[in-house]
């Protein structure tokens, strides 16, 4: 007994300041890699639970820099269709355009709107040959739902149309000259091989920040399972060109976590496999071997999460983080420190001691972009959160075969306050990052490492807030 270890989370520590070079916060470089081949300009990642991350959440992290990691808790097709609306939000070219057909009724069309979330289309034949294209503007007068989009179409001939290497100056000419929203790309036969649009190059130009892939598309991750229809929904994934998948388990340290991964790597060498969630530098060490591009670390810190109490089993989050990141680092593996965050500073100390990103639940459940309806309580404004191992969670998953008295919760659900668009949470968070990235001279979050960190007392954590004063 007397050899039992200490260890700390975000509370028990604080960093040391140093003599700083840097004289504005806006000359830091928040840029960090997600996974072995995956680039953010933020370090920060919305979680894959179904409160907190869809296709909303993820494009609005994407925008911002960051990633959003599509939750597992549906129907595969469900979550494909999540994964394919981050991926068309924002382009340079689109490379597979919706298609219709010239014999294809007004009726048709607009359920193909409907479903698609696309109000224009190319009209194409059986061998993907350019006929036209239709949009909104052509049907709004439109009564008779009988109508053949060939009656209604811009005929081939007067559109005006591109080679598929066409440059993006280029582009840009043909849409300041001719004063039209889209350009298909064909090939010398008129096969169609994409399509730009007026609005694509003008996000695309604007939004430097965003997180993008080479074709200019947003960013977005996908949660696998280690077991049942694993194999399955990953395929579909990788097939609608996610860009990582995340193998989610409470306890990633496991045979069914390194058998998934032994597979899937197996089988798609290519996709960016992240694994988690672990709490020892054993665990890590198991999984990189098995072939992981990137590791989850976090063993019951969530705001939501109850599994220390109930299982009697983690680690402090920042502790874990220590352990882990000299692994991480040995095999240039990035380390995802998911979990614990509740201010700007916990992100500030988890990079510091090792970690390369950080997720986040709980601060991202009460946004606009998070799945759910704004509830009213009391006069106050709320969201639902909930742990993907509470008891309505449990309940609620695809295929669910346990019963309510088999189910030992290892979550809770819970309210949060409401706290409008993410995007000023994430804006605090960065914010915070780069003033104690200037505290620390550090100009790079690798650089950032180098700091010192010191324990506090708990009349050091009392200090450290506002105190002694009545909070307007």
């Amino acid at each position: 007994m007397l050899n039992i270890p200490l260890a700390l989370t975000y509370d028990d520590v604080l960093l040391v300041p140093k003599k700083s070079e840097i004289t504005s916060r806006q000359d830091v470089d928040t840029s960090t890699k997600l996974s072995r081949n995956l680039k953010l300009k933020i370090p920060i990642i919305s979680a894959n639970m179904d409160t907190v991350t869809e296709s909303r959440m993820a494009i609005a992290m994407a925008k911002k820099g960051g990633i959003g990691i599509i939750h597992r808790f549906s129907d595969i097709e469900a979550q494909v269709k999540e994964v394919i609306k981050v991926k068309r939000h924002q382009h340079l070219v689109i490379d597979n355009p919706f298609t219709i057909s010239a014999t294809a009724t007004l009726g048709e069309l607009k359920e193909k709107i409907i479903t698609t979330g696309t109000s224009g289309f190319l009209v194409a034949d059986v061998n993907n040959l350019l006929l036209g294209i239709i949009s909104r503007r052509d049907i709004d007068f439109a009564t008779d739902d009988l109508t053949t989009v060939a009656e209604l179409m811009t005929p081939k001939e007067k559109l005006i149309t591109a080679n598929p290497d066409v440059s993006p100056e280029e582009v840009k000419r043909l849409f300041r000259l001719n004063k039209i929203e889209k350009i298909p790309l064909v090939d010398d036969n008129f096969h169609i091989k994409g399509l730009i649009t007026q609005k694509d190059v003008l996000i695309y130009g604007n939004n430097r920040e965003a997180a993008k892939d080479l074709r200019g598309r947003l960013l977005v991750g996908a949660a696998i399972g280690a077991g049942g229809d694993y194999l399955e929904r990953a395929k579909a994934l990788i097939d609608a060109e996610v860009d990582a998948l995340v193998i989610d388990i409470a306890h990633g340290h496991s045979l069914n976590e390194l058998q998934a991964i032994y597979k899937i790597k197996e089988l798609y060498p290519q996709i960016e496999l992240i694994g988690g969630n672990i709490a020892t530098a054993a665990g890590a060490l198991d999984l990189i071997k098995a072939g992981v591009d990137g590791l989850k670390v976090g063993i019951g810190p969530g705001s939501i999460c109850t599994t220390r109490i109930t299982t009697g089993f983690g680690v402090p989050q920042l502790t874990a983080i220590f352990n882990i990141a000299p692994v991480c680092e040995r095999y240039q593996v990035p380390l995802i420190a998911d979990g614990g965050v509740k201010q700007p500073a916990d992100v500030v100390k988890a990079l510091a001691a090792g970690a390369d990103c950080v997720m986040i639940g709980g601060q991202f459940a009460g946004t606009e972009e998070s799945p759910g309806p704004v509830i009213t309580y009391r006069g106050r404004q709320y969201k639902i959160s909930r742990g993907m191992a509470s008891l309505t969670a449990a309940l609620s998953r695809p295929n669910a075969k346990e019963n309510f008295k088999e189910i030992t919760p290892e979550g809770i659900e819970a309210r949060v306050p409401y706290r409008g668009s993410v995007d000023n949470i994430i804006n605090q968070f960065i914010g915070g990052l780069k003033s104690g990235m200037s505290y620390g001279n550090a100009k790079t979050i690798d650089e950032l490492r180098d700091c010192q960190f010191i324990r506090i007392t708990d009349a050091g954590r009392t200090e450290s807030g506002s105190h002694d004063n009545e909070v307007l």
